[in-house]
């Protein structure tokens, strides 16, 4: 019990860091809010957190499977999950030493009306076809998977919680927008966090990793 209490812990730290830290996601709502006003923004949100639930029922899938076959495969899945953490983490370190990672977001056309079936689609599929974000869902929430009970539901539990605080994240950004554009597009803020989020992944990949038993 302890041990599900403590990762349940670091499962909200680093979904807290990692939702805060500016990425494509991040972009996509800034640019949608420079079009037509926050309420795209906000919509665009919508539908990039709804994507989450398509992820993490697809990752929910993939793990009900390994657990089918064998106690072994899951635990093996989970020291392949807690490496790709670092791995997520070094690159961004090494993204950082080379000058890259910048976030653009003054692509798309400003001044068009609002329509808001067109910014959740834009949102929802941004998200659901984000490869990294299907990867990053199957090597992350195992970590914080508890094998005695449902997958799916622990998993759809999990990307409730993601969606409560990106939607808080994101639309507070859609409030402020040109504010956070210009320090988003800031060179010295992107590097800060992406270097403190590319130490959290290394620290809690590694953690994760010794925590397997």
């Amino acid at each position: 019990m302890d041990f599900y209490i403590i990762n349940s812990g670091a499962f909200l730290i680093a979904i807290t860091i990692l939702t805060l830290t500016p990425g494509l996601d991040t972009a996509l709502v800034i640019r949608n809010t420079s079009r037509s006003g926050s309420v795209d923004g906000c919509v665009t949100s919508l539908g990039i957190c709804c994507g989450l639930f398509v992820h993490a029922t697809l990752s929910a899938i993939g793990i009900s499977a390994i657990l089918l076959q064998s106690a072994e495969l899951f635990h093996a899945m989970k020291l392949v999950g807690a490496a790709y953490l670092v791995y997520l983490g070094v690159t961004s370190l090494i993204a950082i030493w080379k000058g890259q990672g910048q976030l653009d977001v003054t692509s798309g056309t400003v001044g068009k009306p609002l329509s808001a079936k067109r910014s959740f689609r834009e949102g929802l599929l941004s998200n659901v076809l984000n490869p990294k974000t299907a990867v990053f869902y199957l090597a992350f929430l195992p970590q914080f998977i508890n094998p005695e009970h449902s997958a799916l539901l622990q998993s759809l539990f999990m990307a409730s919680i993601h969606f409560v605080i990106a939607m808080v994240w994101q639309c507070g950004i859609a409030t402020m927008v040109h504010s956070a554009k210009n320090w988003v597009q800031n060179s010295s803020a992107m590097k800060w966090m992406e270097g403190i989020t590319g130490a959290v992944l290394i620290t809690l990949g590694l953690k994760l990793a010794l925590d397997n038993d």
